[in-house]
């Protein structure tokens, strides 16, 4: 036998004893087949039996044979508990193992590093024999924004940061402001991480506010732990917080608004896929759409505006149309008086 279906017997015996129950009346070897066909291996139901035999020979197993079909199942006071990943876990790993990086603190990180690199070993190892262990290589996310690179983050500035949050403790910070262009010495309550694209953002107050804040993480030059407890907004809660549109980059008091606006036949066909709201109505007009919905005002909405310009004209409210006016016609400007025309002056006497 050669050493990769030594290395796939191994593997689908190992699921298979980790599929067995403590306890009587057991599992049948259909029901067996089924499971390890659920976990990528495609075997017979005698090669199951074989296994049953064969493995109770080396661990407690016993098989209940007082009725048909027979059932096998762990004895009872034998550990059922086996060392080693599941493929089925070797999979969530691997798809989940970016994502995790930023976000667990180092300690509880570093205790998964050898259970990552053996998802790794376990899917390289089983992929020439096991389908479902080169699903990996058939599955992709993007995201559907310009995909930029990660920005780079100091990991033990990180680390200093998830200690304050896994403590409830204050932080003292340098932070460099990006709008301002300046860095600011602050003293910061954190409440969560959250991860956004490839950024991670600490959601904080700001001694001596009140107001939840955004703070990307790679923004922080030095992070000291303070001896003093976090102060935590009474009924903060990190999913109705999320949920109220904080991570669309909301203006300070901004709120829901009444977006009326005329779209082309080309973004009604994508809306009509993907609709902003669940309220959202589409209304034939000419050879385009009214669209009407109500959503958060936030940048969020501003960035989607603009990156559909000449498939949507914003009729209201009219401060976000004026707004857009505004940002369009300086784009504009900025390539030089070639692009000048009545569309162009028409905008600047309303603007005017």
């Amino acid at each position: 036998m050669s050493a990769t279906a030594t290395r796939n017997t191994i593997s689908r015996q190992w699921e298979l004893l980790r599929s067995l129950p403590a306890r009587p009346p057991g599992i049948t070897a259909q029901e067996l087949v089924d499971l390890l066909d659920d976990a990528g291996f495609t075997v017979s139901k005698r090669t199951v039996e074989r296994d049953l035999i064969e493995l109770s020979s080396l661990f407690p197993l016993q098989c209940s044979d007082k009725s048909t079909p027979y059932g096998w199942y762990w004895t009872p006071g034998a550990t059922a508990e086996l060392p080693g990943l599941t493929l089925s876990e070797a999979l969530t790993l691997r798809l989940v193992e970016d994502s995790l990086r930023p976000l667990l603190p180092a300690y509880l990180l570093k205790s998964l590093e050898p259970r990552f690199a053996q998802a790794h070993h376990k899917l390289q190892a089983l992929g020439d024999q096991v389908p479902a262990a080169r699903w990996i290589d058939k599955i992709a996310s993007v995201p559907p924004e310009l995909a930029l690179q990660a920005p780079e983050m100091n990991g033990e500035l990180l680390e200093r940061i998830q200690q304050g949050l896994l403590e409830d403790r204050r932080l003292g910070c340098s932070y460099f402001a990006a709008h301002s262009n300046k860095t600011r010495e602050l003293q910061l309550n954190p409440l969560a991480l959250i991860q956004r694209g490839n950024i991670t953002y600490l959601a904080a107050i700001v001694d001596p506010y009140e107001d939840v804040r955004l703070f990307a993480a790679h923004r922080f030059q030095q992070v000291e732990l303070l001896d003093a407890p976090c102060r935590r907004p009474d009924g903060f809660n990190l999913d109705e917080y999320i949920a109220g549109g904080a991570l669309q980059f909301t203006s300070p008091g901004a709120g829901m608004i009444a977006l009326r606006a005329w779209i082309s036949e080309e973004l009604a066909r994508q809306l009509r896929e993907t609709p902003l709201t669940d309220d959202m109505h589409l209304e034939a007009d000419g050879d385009g759409y009214r669209l009407s919905a109500t959503l958060q005002d936030s940048w969020q909405l501003r960035w989607w505006l603009l990156s559909h310009t000449g498939k949507i004209v914003v009729q209201e409210p009219q401060g976000l149309r004026q707004e857009l006016q505004k940002q369009l016609v300086a784009g504009l400007q900025m390539y030089g008086d070639d692009v000048s025309s009545p569309a162009v002056e028409k905008a600047q006497t309303e603007m005017s």
